[in-house]
């Protein structure tokens, strides 16, 4: 399909804001892979800090975790990880759920499920590194 044609199918206004079906653009799009983009240094830097930490050691892991350059980064990986989440399965809901009173639902209960737990897990971080 060239591109005249499928732009022939859109609205002139459509055209000239640069919008989908959707009316959102490709912000949902961009916004996904900007998220995707922050989390892949953010989970290496996890996953080998992580590692590095001794082995069941909970003294060792409340104390890495009050470090103010940790807790900054654990903040950002959190935060990231639950928008790029939340993202995600908007997509999916949108694309799969037929039933709009259900999709409004889901989607409305996704977004507070990620909010709730992203939320909890940012007062664990910084209840650790203030202080109990």
């Amino acid at each position: 399909m060239s591109s005249k044609s499928a732009n022939s199918q859109r609205s002139p206004l459509a055209r000239a804001r640069g919008y989908g079906s959707a009316n959102e653009g490709v912000h949902t799009f961009l916004a996904e892979r900007v998220s995707a983009v922050a989390l892949i240094p953010l989970t290496l830097w996890f996953v080998f800090s992580v590692a590095q930490l001794p082995l069941g050691s909970y003294n060792a892991l409340q104390h890495w975790v009050a470090s103010p350059s940790v807790a900054v980064m654990l903040v950002l990986f959190i935060a990231s990880l639950f928008y790029h989440s939340s993202l995600g399965v908007k997509v999916v809901i949108e694309d799969y759920v037929a039933s709009e009173g259900i999709k409004l639902a889901a989607l409305l209960l996704v977004k507070f499920a990620h909010a709730v737990l992203a939320a909890a897990g940012i007062f664990a971080v910084l209840k650790i590194a203030l202080g109990n």
